[in-house]
């Protein structure tokens, strides 16, 4: 059963250019519509679920931090009053590290938010205006001070891989990032995807992305000084000191039930995937016709979920444990992974298997994706 909830808030004030996200910018946003909307969605996920108390919420976009804060509270109130909450629940609202969001911190730490999440991506203003980012370095960082003195946990996002980015230059970066005193990073390699306005340039050729060798040394670096700093990775992209990993995020990579609601969520919950109509107006027009935003809701197979539950798993530092989870789909081990291509990549260095425990190596990470396509069985994968 549900011990997350995801609610998305899809709106920014510009679209960044790297983005494939299910945000949108619009000239005016009702609030008071989309508070009965958003209740409403969070109700009809309440009605289906045991009364397990939710371990964490996270408020995602879009730019959540742009919700009034009395908004984010009457959300919070209610999800207590369906769920109830457990004792030191995790509540993270991401945002953009603008002076006017960074106006609205203390009101959202009193809404009852606990953990921020900003988007800094970078600490110099060209960069920045490269990325689409609406703050400047300055604004950036001011903004990450008021968050550490309002919130008791804070992460921060940075992009590296760009464009003629070299190691010194990462280095220096990542070194002052590690210096300034939050216990999470989230560290994403640049990726051109399909649709964004990047993907556009670089085949009109206004820039090229950098070299995958490139990359890999850059990847490397970064896992050695996070590494060093008693930040390691728990993640492929994301690093904290022992006990501030982000408790909701775990609950993807581990496999485990969440609620999604709002426009484009995705939820697990008893074996059945949901995912919620993507654009604004459609998902409110759907709250109005049946009572709740979701577009598609369907039963996954066992062969589904553990294919799911593996392609996650393997992105962390703890890998899987794969009896439990072969046990908890009715599933044979080797339905999971092909034994024999796991041991030999840990020959290579690139996978482990420690007692019931199998996962990607240090080695293997910046791999991951291809020792994917190795490790789960082809049947999985092509569900």
């Amino acid at each position: 059963m549900a011990r997350a909830l995801y609610i998305h808030w899809p709106f920014c004030l510009a679209k960044c250019p790297y983005c494939d996200f299910n945000s949108h910018v619009r000239d005016r946003v009702d609030h008071t519509v989309w508070e009965t909307a958003l209740l409403a969605d969070m109700r009809h996920e309440a009605e289906l679920k045991g009364g397990e108390a939710l371990e964490s919420i996270f408020f995602g976009g879009g730019t959540p931090s742009l919700m009034p804060p009395a908004l984010v509270a009457r959300l919070l109130a209610e999800a207590e009053r369906l769920w109830g909450f457990a004792e030191g629940i995790e509540i993270t609202l991401e945002g953009n590290p603008s002076s006017v969001e960074a106006a609205n911190y203390a009101a959202l730490a009193s809404a009852g938010i606990n953990r921020a999440s900003l988007g800094l991506q970078a600490f110099d203003d060209a960069t920045l205006r490269f990325l689409g980012r609406l703050h400047d370095a300055d604004e950036g960082l001011a903004a990450l001070d008021v968050a550490q003195r309002h919130f008791g946990r804070v992460s921060f996002d940075l992009i590296y891989a760009r464009p003629g980015q070299d190691l010194p230059a990462w280095e220096a970066e990542l070194r002052r990032a590690l210096g300034l005193g939050t216990s999470h990073l989230s560290l994403y390699q640049l990726t051109i995807e399909p649709g964004t306005r990047f993907a556009t340039m670089v085949r009109q050729g206004d820039f090229a992305p950098l070299d995958e060798d490139a990359c890999a040394d850059l990847f490397t670096l970064t896992r050695e000084l996070t590494t060093a700093a008693g930040m390691p990775a728990y993640e492929i992209s994301n690093h904290a000191r022992p006990g501030e990993e982000s408790r909701h995020n775990l609950a993807y990579w581990r496999y485990l039930d969440y609620a999604g609601i709002g426009p484009g969520a995705h939820g697990r919950r008893g074996g059945m995937a949901t995912v919620r109509h993507r654009k604004p107006e459609n998902w409110l027009d759907a709250i109005d016709s049946q009572g709740h935003g979701i577009a598609e809701e369907r039963r996954l197979d066992p062969g589904e979920q553990a294919s799911e539950a593996m392609l996650m798993g393997l992105r962390l530092a703890e890998g899987v444990d794969l009896p439990a989870l072969a046990a908890r789909f009715g599933l044979p081990d080797e339905a999971l992974c092909d034994a024999r291509k796991l041991d030999f990549y840990a020959q290579q260095g690139l996978t482990w298997r420690r007692g019931e425990r199998i996962g990607v190596t240090e080695a293997g990470m910046p791999l991951l994706d291809g020792l994917l396509g190795e490790l789960v069985p082809a049947g999985l994968l092509a569900v």
